[in-house]
């Protein structure tokens, strides 16, 4: 099978360590596959990196989003990259090694049988400590509280960081409901999720293990989550 109808947008800030052994794996088990790095103002490699791994396989685009003045935030990236991207399909997942690449196939697969949204759902969670575990537990039970009561989509994660869509299906739905959308937030696939009605589209949900990053650091603190705070309630 090959994949070039398919790009994967990898949000990125500081990630020079992972993205190139990412970028890598991508593009030798997924041939003619597209990839976008869409960036936030990484203060260290990840643009030579890319560029790198652009002069080596090909069809590996770098975004300077902070050279371009756009907004910060990895909802905002990810939305850069999709609209960047040139392929029927696009796949998002994070740059730092903690969403297995392996499962990039099984979603792409999704989406070829009709799927409008296909999403990786994290089966388990590698050493999770315990108050990251209870917020974000605490989070989710919210926001499929805010999804029941406005009768929007739903799936088995709807904080999902890996994911993937048609595109002109995620673009109809963000041009008709932009200032839904929290361009500095982390949770764009919630985002997306809240403008659909529920059972509008057909979606499906991939299980995956989500894994310890090898190196960097996570950007999750209390911002993000007021940031989701104001995610619900737009």
């Amino acid at each position: 099978m090959r994949y070039k109808e398919f790009t994967v947008v990898l949000p990125t800030l500081n990630e020079g360590r992972n993205v190139a052994e990412l970028v890598s794996r991508l593009k030798k088990s997924y041939i003619g596959i597209c990839v976008i790095v869409a960036d936030d103002g990484s203060k260290d490699n990840t643009r030579e990196e890319t560029i790198r791994m652009n002069k080596k396989y090909g069809n590996v685009k770098f975004i300077d989003r902070k050279r371009l003045g756009r907004e910060k935030g990895l909802t905002a990236s990810v939305i850069d990259g999709i609209k960047e991207s040139k392929t029927k399909y696009v796949i998002v997942m994070d740059a730092d090694m903690q969403h297995p690449y392996q499962i990039v196939g099984k979603i792409a697969m999704r989406l070829l049988q009709g799927d409008k949204v296909a999403v990786g759902i994290r089966a388990e969670v590698e050493n999770w400590p315990f108050y990251r575990k209870f917020v974000s537990k605490s989070l989710i039970v919210i926001g499929y509280a805010v999804l029941f009561i406005r009768g929007s989509q739903s799936c088995g994660d709807i904080f999902s960081g890996f994911f993937g869509v048609d595109k002109e299906f995620f673009m109809g739905v963000y041009s008709r409901n932009k200032s839904r959308f929290v361009g500095r937030g982390f949770k764009v696939l919630f985002d997306l999720l809240k403008c659909v009605k529920k059972n509008d589209v057909k979606t499906s949900d991939v299980p995956y293990v989500f894994r310890n990053r090898k190196f960097g650091e996570s950007k999750a603190g209390a911002k993000q989550v007021l940031d989701l705070l104001k995610s619900f309630a737009s």
